[in-house]
């Protein structure tokens, strides 16, 4: 049936975000209706108020969740009502020639909600990355939702949906990141530490965290980086080297989204090393200026990672039972939980940089 919940919706472009009356409509064929039980407060949402993704206001935000499916439609039958779920941006179509080369983490026919959630007059809301989880329930694609283990801790679980995958995949993925390689990773909130925490489980030998923050480099020695480097302080380029005998770490990961700063993770991996940008870049940034011969000369690969290359059906419940062991500290990255009310001022502390992630609890 029809219900109307409590949601945190952007209306305009750099407009402080507000809580709204959402109507959720009747759960339809291939959709399902979750109970939002926690969802992170991710840059991404914040780039969506700012209208950096695209102009389609109003946002309902949230995306990094986790909750329990109380509906599901007709045709769905991998999920039942009461199943514990991470949401995920990436429901594979299973069709699209990415997915019949056997490479269903580069889908490009992704799965949403065929229905719309709107405000109490009735205007259209744009979920975020096809979610809206910044709400007391959500409707998605059921595709869209991941089975875990429902021991885990939804405030840690739902942080796979996003920020943390991204990190983990960028360097376990994207960057191949193995025991006894060097690592080297450029921005130390949510996503980078997680691409620390990965290169930790890996068996890295050498794990360089790099920021302008001491707080953030505190945290990344917490997630198992063995040096850090202040770049408002050092040569980066140079003291990278110095730490790698002279050759550059063989993964650099990109996790701010600054032309300068993939340019000094090109400079800084080795000769035949991968350079990884995960972090977001806004719309005006251009590549950096690299001498096509510097490209050229030093073999090695450059990527982009989108999601961390995952495949949430098979990355999302590993990452839950490595969690439950002890593994993997999903839970660290949670510095406070909070409210709906809560999310504008989440914002604020975000770019201040004062935490890794400010999770909203229902």
């Amino acid at each position: 049936m029809t219900q109307d919940v409590r949601g945190v919706v952007a209306t305009a472009k750099g407009a402080p975000v507000t809580v709204e009356t959402i109507h959720i409509p009747d759960v339809g064929p291939g959709e399902a209706v979750v109970q939002v039980q926690a969802c992170g407060v991710c840059h991404t949402d914040l780039h969506y108020r700012e209208g950096g993704i695209n102009d389609d206001f109003p946002f309902l935000l949230g995306h990094e969740a986790a909750g329990i499916v109380e509906s599901i439609g007709a045709g769905v039958t991998s999920l039942a009502p009461g199943d514990f779920v991470v949401l995920n941006w990436r429901a594979v179509c299973g069709s699209c020639r990415s997915c019949r080369k056997g490479k269903p983490w580069y889908c490009f026919s992704t799965h949403n909600a065929t229905q719309k959630m709107t405000l109490a007059d009735g205007k259209p809301l744009s979920p975020a990355l096809g979610i809206g989880a910044f709400a007391e329930k959500t409707l998605v694609a059921a595709g869209q939702c991941t089975k875990v283990d429902a021991d885990a801790d939804p405030a840690a679980a739902g942080l796979l949906g996003c920020g943390v995958m991204a990190g983990f995949g960028a360097a376990t993925y994207t960057g191949g990141i193995s025991r006894g390689d060097s690592i080297a990773v450029f921005g130390c909130g949510g996503v980078g530490n997680a691409a620390i925490a990965a290169a930790k489980l890996a068996g890295a030998a050498i794990i360089i965290a790099i920021d302008l923050d001491p707080r953030k480099l505190a945290w990344a020695k917490e997630f198992g980086a063995t040096h850090t480097i202040d770049g408002s302080r050092e040569n980066t380029v140079e003291r990278i080297q110095a730490l790698t005998n002279g050759n550059g770490a063989d993964v650099c990961i990109e996790a701010v989204g600054n032309t300068h700063v993939l340019q000094q993770a090109f400079y800084s991996r080795d000769l035949a090393g991968t350079v990884v940008q995960v972090g977001v870049p806004t719309p005006d940034m251009a590549f950096p200026a690299i001498p096509m011969i510097d490209f050229f000369g030093r073999g090695g690969a450059l990527k982009s990672s989108w999601y961390g290359d995952c495949l949430p059906s098979r990355d999302f419940p590993m990452l839950i039972d490595l969690f439950l062991q002890g593994r993997f500290p999903l839970d660290k990255f949670v510095s406070e939980t909070i409210t709906l009310d809560d999310v504008e001022s989440a914002f604020h502390k975000m770019e201040r940089g004062e935490v890794l992630r400010s999770v909203v609890v229902l």
